[in-house]
């Protein structure tokens, strides 16, 4: 197997190396970049690789941008801190996302997906060649993943389930999470937010900073914020502020724009 790993900080690169070695001796590092426009001069040059392994933020912007600037049909295994790219890795050839800090158990089961992928794909004869699509294909259909579309309240004395499609925003305060209804209701749930974040359908909630998670119809309006930031304006009145992170911004730019 060779393995070109795309990755603008050095002690991950060499991380990723140690554990693909660790997997498997014989594989080969076809070689590294730090940036996309190191990629793309690779992938015009050599770009032979059965997988890459590509970090999302670069020295020089987003890693989506090499799809912008070259054509490959190599499968992609995305690595990154955040999970909100999720959506726009696998529309550009990703089979797999790991989110960093990456372990080797995540980066072997990787490995292990992309191979079995290929085994079922790969008919008597064959050439090694099996097209993204199809391996992307095959992936959908052996790890459909469900989201939680509902989470049961305590009113009072009563006991409610409330569906997502009536939230607006989950938020925390002090050691407690809320969820904020479409009409307004303030309620809260036994849950934290980096759960809530594995939770929901990344297509409509987006966790916008430390406290916010929002919902996409929830959102009035956008504006340009200090320092290259966002605010974001609810349909609903909020007394609270939401401003979209400054690492967040591109990941919320991208969710914004949809498929």
């Amino acid at each position: 197997m060779r393995v070109f790993i795309i990755e603008d900080e050095i002690p991950a690169a060499e991380k990723i190396q140690r554990f693909l070695h660790r997997y498997d001796e014989s594989i080969e590092i076809a070689g590294t970049a730090m940036s996309v426009k190191q990629a793309v001069n690779w992938l015009n040059e050599d770009g032979e690789a059965d997988v890459l392994f590509m970090d999302i933020q670069l020295t020089d912007g987003l890693s989506f941008d090499i799809f912008k600037q070259v054509n490959f049909d190599i499968p992609v295994v995305f690595t990154t801190a955040y999970n909100e790219y999720a959506i726009e890795a696998f529309k550009a050839n990703g089979i797999d996302y790991l989110l960093k800090p990456i372990t080797f158990d995540a980066l072997s089961e990787s490995l292990e997906k992309f191979k079995s992928l290929k085994s079922k794909l790969q008919e008597p004869g064959q050439a090694e060649a099996t097209s993204v699509i199809d391996l992307q294909s095959a992936l959908q259909m052996l790890s459909k993943r469900d989201y939680k579309t509902r989470f049961m309240v305590k009113i009072g004395e009563h006991i409610r389930s409330v569906t997502t499609d009536n939230i607006d925003l989950f938020y925390a305060e002090g050691r407690n999470a809320y969820i904020v209804t479409n009409e307004s209701k303030r309620l809260i749930i036994d849950y934290k937010l980096e759960t809530l974040e594995e939770m929901l359908d990344p297509k409509k909630f987006f966790r916008v900073n430390r406290t916010f998670i929002i919902e996409i119809n929830a959102i009035k309006d956008v504006l340009v914020y200090s320092n290259s930031r966002l605010k974001i304006i609810l349909s609903q009145n909020f007394d609270r502020e939401i401003i979209v992170s400054r690492e967040k911004v591109n990941a919320f730019k991208v969710w914004f724009d949809g498929e």
